[in-house]
């Protein structure tokens, strides 16, 4: 008796952290899209202040090439992101319609 619930409780130790982390680790990756493109734009030289929103180009993207649209505090940037290469930048210029 006494053997199962060690057996319980030690499984449940293990459980917890793995399932808490798991859940923050879900909640990070959606919250931080913005902000994992704004690094790679400032690590390119391109300013930007405050990422505030990061929309997914579906006309532009393709197979292992994303295009986004993402907006920061001080400018609007389209990003085309390939695996393993720098991203293409280019900066959308205010009343410039995007996607074209």
């Amino acid at each position: 008796m006494r053997k199962t619930v060690m057996m319980r409780f030690a499984g449940l130790a293990f459980a917890v952290p793995f399932v808490v982390g798991l859940a923050g680790s879900v909640a990070r990756t959606e919250e931080t899209l913005q902000g994992l493109l704004a690094t790679q734009l400032r690590a390119q030289g391109y300013a930007c202040d405050k990422p505030l929103k990061a929309e997914r180009d579906d006309k532009l993207s393709k197979p292992d090439n994303e295009a986004w649209t993402l907006t920061c505090s001080n400018a609007t940037y389209r990003v085309s992101r390939v695996p393993d290469l720098a991203a293409k930048v280019e900066k959308v210029e205010d009343g410039k319609e995007q996607g074209k």
